[in-house]
């Protein structure tokens, strides 16, 4: 059984040749398409949009910082959140925050 519908190939094959002409642009941002999987991946769109047989589009790779995040989000939910140490009291961020500014003058 075909994983992609005659349609589905006819889209990706005018992509590719729109490509290779160099009359392909993005469509967000309107730039020329130099890239060969990303005409596929244009056709293949169009395809999805004509409502031909094309697998499902996978999810987008989630970025290793998010992934910590979330990691961490659940372990603090599982065992409960932790309770700081009775050491000294964390300092404030003022100081931080204004460290590009220059210092505020007396009205």
């Amino acid at each position: 059984m075909a994983k992609y519908s005659k349609g589905a190939q006819k889209k990706v094959k005018r992509s590719m040749h729109e490509m290779k002409r160099g009359k392909l642009k993005s469509g967000r941002s309107g730039k020329t398409v130099k890239n060969r999987k990303q005409a596929i991946a244009i056709g293949l769109s169009e395809a999805r949009e004509a409502g031909a047989k094309v697998p499902a589009k996978k999810g987008a790779k989630k970025s290793a910082v998010k992934r910590g995040a979330k990691k961490g989000a659940k372990k603090g939910a599982k065992r409960g959140a932790k309770k700081r140490a009775g050491g000294p009291a964390k300092k404030s961020t003022g100081s931080r925050k204004r460290a590009g500014r220059p210092a505020k003058r007396g009205r």
